[in-house]
């Protein structure tokens, strides 16, 4: 039975096509419109695994524009589902670090992938990987490069502002004062790292460690995370931004089988 789940984040868009196992995956930017997004990115996932909408039988969705998913049977909260996906991927995970687009979340799982607990980091753009993306364009970098840049710093410098638009401005002023890039995009991972380690110790760490979303993406600011918290951060064996929705795909299947 062909099962869909979409997590229409703020950024980004994923959907996994599932039928006792992942089929294929796609992912595609949010913008205005997510209901459009998500049927976009289905039939993307579909196209992939030689599928057509209609050999879907069961979809739930969930992210910030989950809601809005007009095709979906059910909506479930992004916790229910990062920590059900992580589990599946990981089954020693006992801590879900999800760092998206606009927000960092920090989920303590339980038996069976529940969750037990959490903390969020919401309330800015500096909390998430939106933040690392704004930076990468200041110093005309692809995003990919940062991680493997930043591991080269042998003096990681300084960014005080924990808000984008300001720390954009201080990148800058660090390029202009002739700064190593090397040297800013370590101070960046350093900044960004620093607020999820706070984040995750308010909740208490729990090992496995497991980090999500598109931050896991970035060695460097794995290898930061790794150094606030005094633990080996596990990193998912798939692309780490799908695993809500691989949550909400896992959610469908077990809904088939009531």
């Amino acid at each position: 039975m062909i099962v869909a789940g979409c997590d229409v984040g703020s950024v980004m868009t994923k959907v996994v096509i599932m039928n006792g196992e992942s089929l294929s995956h796609h992912i595609i930017e949010t913008g205005f419109k997510p209901d459009i997004a998500a049927k976009n990115a289905t039939d993307k996932a579909l196209a992939k695994a030689a599928l057509s909408f209609d050999d879907v039988k069961y979809c739930i969705s969930t992210g910030d524009g989950g809601k809005n998913v007009s095709f979906a049977n059910k909506y479930l909260s992004q916790l229910q589902c990062l920590s059900k996906g992580a589990y599946w991927l990981i089954p020693s995970v006992k801590t879900v670090v999800d760092a998206g687009g606009n927000a960092t979340r920090a989920i303590s799982v339980g038996k069976d992938g529940r969750v037990l607990s959490y903390r969020l980091n919401d309330k800015c753009a500096a909390g998430g990987g939106r933040f690392f993306e704004v930076l990468a364009d200041a110093l005309e970098l692809k995003l990919d490069e940062l991680g493997p840049l930043s591991q080269r710093s042998k003096n990681p410098l300084e960014i005080a502002s924990q808000c984008t638009v300001f720390a954009e401005s201080e990148v800058i002023s660090l390029i202009n004062e002739g700064k190593d890039p090397v040297d800013i995009i370590a101070g960046i991972n350093r900044s960004i790292t620093s607020r999820m380690a706070s984040l995750i110790r308010d909740l208490g760490v729990r090992k496995d460690v497991v980090l999500v979303g598109g931050v896991a993406k970035n060695s460097g600011a794995v290898q930061s995370l790794e150094g606030y918290l005094g633990v080996s951060i596990k990193t998912v064996p798939t692309d780490p931004q799908i695993v809500g929705a691989l949550g909400a795909a896992l959610f469908a299947m077990d809904a088939l089988k009531k």
